[in-house]
């Protein structure tokens, strides 16, 4: 299984952007985005395939953020515009290192977690 090492998370006001930034110790097949608000479910965000094919989103961000991967170092982003409140909450970057897995919508690797709170 790969490790992963998220950083960028802080604080930022209403209608600020932020970049998150997860580096992978090798190449799974699938990266994704997750976020998880106190006392809610964990949220699924974004997706997309090592390859580069067209990345998924959650109704919710799509249209404000943006996942994309640079392989050279192997590092996956997430690029999030107009952050509101309710954006608030611990972001995990995620990554599947098998094929069942990824063909299933599943991860076995997870970030530490990042805090993202957004202003009023």
């Amino acid at each position: 299984q790969v490790q992963l090492v998220e950083s960028g998370g802080g604080l930022v006001q209403a209608g600020g952007s932020l970049r998150l930034s997860c580096a992978a110790s090798g190449r799974p097949f699938n990266m994704a985005w997750f976020r998880q608000a106190p006392g809610k479910e964990r949220e699924f965000l974004a997706r997309i395939e090592w390859t580069g094919s067209s990345p998924y989103y959650a109704d919710s961000v799509k249209g404000r953020f943006t996942i994309s991967k640079d392989n050279t170092k192997n590092t996956f982003y997430l690029q999030m515009d107009s952050l509101r409140p309710e954006d608030t909450a611990v972001y995990y970057c995620a990554a599947a290192n098998v094929v069942q897995l990824a063909a299933m919508g599943e991860y076995d690797s997870w970030g530490q977690g990042t805090q993202v709170t957004v202003s009023s």
